[in-house]
C-alpha cells in the first residue's frame, strides 16, 4: 500500500510540473503596499493624465574626479538622452538636460512604460543603461536611477538567485546530513526526496498564490525554498532517528507486535506510527501559523503565507509518503558503516543528552531561572534597534540605482528627482494649490496636468531626504492639509508609498502576531489536551523569539552595520521563530507524553530529552544553517531574516528545548499534564 501511495504522489507531481510549468515567481517585483493604501490609489490615477502611463528613469552624468562639467560634457549627456529615448521609442517632448547649480552634474529623464515589472523591467532598464554608456567618453560617468531603476535592480538581484540558493542550501543540508548520519549514502535519500518536494512546492505554491489573488515574487519563493528544505529535513531526521531507535531495540513489544525484531520493514512501520503524528502535528502548526499571513494587508506578505504553507504541506507529504518506502527498499544497508544493531543501549537511559537532562532535573529552579533571565537580557537588544529601511538601503551589494541616487543627492535638492504627487478635484484646484504650498517641508509645487474626469495633479518637491522620518512627517502633514480642503484628494509617490508600507507593516504586526499565538496555542491544546502545558510552552517560545529578535537585531545593526531592520523583519522573524520553535516543542513533548504514564513526569521528560536530544539538536543546526543561506541573496531584509531566525533556532534548540522546558516540567510536576494524564510522579 505504501508503494502505491508513493507512486501516486510521484505521478501527480510529474503531471503538475508538466501542466503548470516551472513558474516564474522570481520575475515579479514585491508589492509591499496594499491596493487600499492612499499611495496605491494615487498611483492608480496616473493613466488618467497625459503621460501617466509612463514613469521616469533618470540619467545622471558626472565626472569621476568631481570637477565641473564642460559644455561639451553637457552635449554628451544630451546625446546619451537621445539614444535612451530612441530605445524606448520616444521621438520628442521629453524634458531637456538640467545642470546642477554647482555645475558638476547633469540629469535627464526618460519615460518608461509604467506597467513593466520584474525581469521585463530589468531588461528595459539594462537597455537604457547600455544606450547611455554607448560611446561615452572615459572621463564621464553615466548612471541610471529613479523608481524604475530601483525596481529593475531588485529584480536583477534574483537573476540566478534561485539556482544559487538551491545549490548552497542543498550543499549545506547534504554536509550536515553526512555529519549526522556518518554514512556516505544515507543522506542522499532524504535529500533527493526533499529536493523533489521543493520543486513541486515552488510550482504548486506559485500557482495557488496566483489563483487566490496574491502575487508571488522572488523573495517569497526564496524563503519558501529555505522552509521546505529546513522543515523537510527536520521531518526526515525525526523519522529516521525513530527508525534507527526501533532497529536497535531488543525485545521491544512494539516491534514484537510487528512480528519480527530484525525486520527493518516492521521497524519503519513502527517508526512511522510513532513519529508520524508528531510530524503531522508540527507541520499543521507551522502551516496554520503561516496562513495567518492572509490577515496581512501587504500583498507580498499574503503571498508568502500561501506559498510557504503550500511548500510545507508538500514537504510533509513527501517525507511521510515517499521516504518510508525508500528506506524499506534499501534496508539497514543505508546506515553503513554504522548499521544499527539489535540490543544496543536505549537512548532514553544513556548518552550525553540523558546526562544533561538528569542534571537539569536535579536543580530545575536555579537552571530555569538563570536561563530565562539570560533570554530576558537578550530581549533588551530591541531597545536600541531602529526599524525601517529606506529605498536606498535595501541592497547589501552595490547597485547602480543606489549609487546614482547618491550622486544626484550630492548635487541636487532633496526630493527634486523623485517628487511627491498630489491628486485632487479640479473644482478645488486653487484651494489645494494653496494648501500644498503652505505645508511645512514643501519646497515647491507645480500643477502637472488635468484629467477629463475632473482631477488635477501636482508635482511636489519636499526638502527632506527621501525615505527618511522627516519625509514621512511631511507626507503626513501634506495629507492633513489637502484632506482638509478635499476629502477625496490623494498623496502618492515614493515617499508616500514608503510611509504606507511602514504603516501596513506595523498594522500587520498587531494583527498577525496575536493570530499566530492563538493558532499555536489552539493546536497545542488539541494535541496535548492539557490546561497548563500549552500556556507554558507558548510563553517560553515567545520569550525565546523576542530574545532572538533582540540579539539578531543588535547583531544586524551593530555587527553587520545595517542601518536598521526592515519593516517586515520583526513580523517574519516572530512568525518563523514561534512556529518553528513549537515545531521542536511538539517533537519533545509528544515523546514526553508517551513516556510519562509509565515513568512519571520527572523521569518522563528526562527520557524524552534523552531520546530526542540528538535529533532535535541535529534538526536545529540544519534549520539554522539553512536560514543563514538566505545571506547569499543580495537584499538586506533576507540577510537580516537569516541572522535572526538562525540565532533564534539555536537558542531554541540549546536553551529552550534542552534546559528551560525540562526544568519547568520538572518544577510543575504532574499538574503540567492535567487533565489528559494523571501520573503518580
Amino acid at each position: 500500500m505504501s508503494w502505491v501511495a508513493a507512486v501516486l504522489v510521484i505521478l501527480a507531481s510529474g503531471a503538475l510540473l508538466a501542466l503548470v510549468g516551472t513558474g516564474d515567481s522570481a520575475s515579479q517585483s514585491p508589492e509591499p503596499v496594499p491596493a487600499s493604501a492612499e499611495s496605491a490609489r494615487a498611483d492608480a490615477t496616473r493613466t488618467q493624465f497625459p503621460g501617466g502611463d509612463t514613469v521616469p528613469a533618470i540619467l545622471v552624468v558626472t565626472r569621476p574626479d568631481g570637477s565641473a562639467l564642460t559644455p561639451a560634457d553637457v552635449a554628451v549627456c544630451d546625446a546619451a538622452r537621445a539614444r535612451m529615448l530612441t530605445v524606448v521609442g520616444v521621438t520628442g517632448g521629453a524634458p531637456p538636460v538640467v545642470v546642477s547649480t554647482d555645475g558638476k552634474a547633469a540629469i535627464a529623464t526618460v519615460p518608461l512604460r509604467g506597467d513593466l515589472s520584474g525581469f521585463a523591467l530589468n531588461d528595459a532598464v539594462k537597455a537604457l543603461r547600455d544606450a547611455a554608456s554607448d560611446g561615452l567618453p572615459r572621463e564621464l560617468r553615466a548612471e541610471v536611477t529613479g523608481g524604475p531603476a530601483f525596481g529593475a535592480d531588485i529584480a536583477n538581484s534574483f537573476t540566478g538567485a534561485n539556482f544559487t540558493l538551491l545549490a548552497v542550501t542543498a550543499a549545506v543540508v547534504a554536509l550536515l546530513l553526512i555529519v549526522t548520519y556518518r554514512s556516505p549514502v544515507l543522506w542522499l535519500v532524504p535529500l533527493l526526496v526533499i529536493g523533489f518536494a521543493d520543486r513541486v512546492a515552488a510550482v504548486l505554491g506559485a500557482w495557488i498564490a496566483t489563483a487566490v489573488g496574491t502575487s508571488p515574487d522572488g523573495s517569497t519563493s526564496g524563503i519558501t525554498s529555505v522552509l521546505v528544505f529546513g522543515a523537510g529535513t527536520n521531518y526526515a531526521l525525526l523519522l529516521i532517528s525513530r527508525y534507527r531507535e526501533e532497529l536497535s531495540q531488543s525485545g521491544d513489544e512494539r516491534l514484537r507486535e510487528e512480528q519480527s525484531i530484525d525486520d527493518h520493514r516492521a521497524a519503519i512501520r513502527t517508526a512511522l506510527r510513532h513519529a508520524g503524528p508528531a510530524i503531522i502535528a508540527s507541520n499543521a502548526t507551522v502551516v496554520l501559523a503561516l496562513l495567518t499571513l492572509l490577515f496581512a494587508s501587504s500583498p507580498s506578505t499574503r503571498s508568502l503565507g500561501v506559498q510557504a504553507a503550500t511548500g510545507l504541506v508538500v514537504a510533509a507529504v513527501f517525507v511521510l509518503v515517499l521516504l518510508p518506502p525508500l528506506l524499506a527498499l534499501f534496508g539497514k544497508r543505508l546506515f553503513w558503516p554504522f548499521v544499527p544493531k539489535v540490543g544496543a543501549p536505549p537512548l532514553t537511559t544513556t548518552g550525553v543528552w540523558h546526562r544533561v537532562a538528569s542534571a537539569v532535573a536535579r536543580r530545575p529552579g536555579l537552571i530555569a531561572g538563570v536561563a530565562m533571565l539570560a533570554l530576558a537580557v537578550l530581549c533588551t537588544g530591541l531597545l536600541g534597534t531602529s526599524i525601517g529601511l529606506s529605498q536606498t538601503d535595501q541592497f547589501r551589494v552595490k547597485a547602480e540605482s543606489v549609487t546614482g541616487y547618491h550622486t544626484l543627492a550630492a548635487h541636487f535638492p532633496s526630493g527634486l528627482t523623485d517628487p511627491t504627487r498630489v491628486v485632487g478635484s479640479t473644482e478645488r484646484a486653487a484651494e489645494l494649490d494653496a494648501a500644498i504650498a503652505a505645508t511645512p517641508g514643501v519646497v515647491t509645487s507645480s500643477e502637472t496636468g488635468r484629467s477629463p474626469s475632473g482631477l488635477t495633479q501636482w508635482s511636489v518637491v519636499l526638502d527632506a531626504e527621501p525615505g527618511s522620518a522627516d519625509a514621512f512627517r511631511t507626507v503626513d502633514a501634506l495629507r492633513d492639509s489637502v484632506h482638509d480642503v478635499d476629502g477625496t484628494a490623494l498623496v502618492g509617490g515614493s515617499d508616500a508609498s514608503a510611509r504606507d508600507a511602514r504603516a501596513a507593516a506595523q498594522r500587520d504586526q498587531w494583527v498577525v502576531i496575536p493570530a499566530i499565538l492563538a493558532v499555536v496555542l489552539t493546536v497545542l491544546y488539541v494535541l496535548l489536551r492539557a490546561v497548563l502545558a500549552p500556556l507554558v510552552l507558548v510563553a517560553v517560545t515567545v520569550l525565546s523569539a523576542f530574545a532572538a529578535l533582540g540579539l539578531g537585531g543588535w547583531v544586524s545593526v551593530h555587527a553587520f552595520g545595517f542601518p536598521a531592520l526592515d519593516n517586515t523583519t520583526p513580523l517574519f522573524a516572530i512568525l518563523f521563530l514561534v512556529a518553528l520553535g513549537v515545531d521542536y516543542t511538539i517533537f519533545l513533548v509528544t515523546r514526553a507524553r508517551e513516556e510519562t504514564p509509565q515513568h512519571g513526569t520527572r523521569n518522563g521528560i528526562v527520557r524524552a530529552v534523552s531520546a530526542t536530544g540528538a535529533v532535535i539538536t541535529s534538526a536545529g543546526i540544519v534549520l539554522a544553517a539553512v536560514f543563514c543561506v538566505l545571506g547569499v541573496l543580495p537584499l538586506i531584509v533576507l540577510t537580516q531574516l537569516g541572522i535572526i531566525v538562525g540565532l533564534g533556532i539555536l537558542l531554541d534548540t540549546f536553551v529552550v528545548r534542552t534546559v528551560i522546558i525540562p526544568a519547568l516540567f520538572t518544577l510543575i510536576g504532574p499538574r503540567i499534564w492535567w487533565p489528559a494524564l494523571r501520573p503518580d510522579g
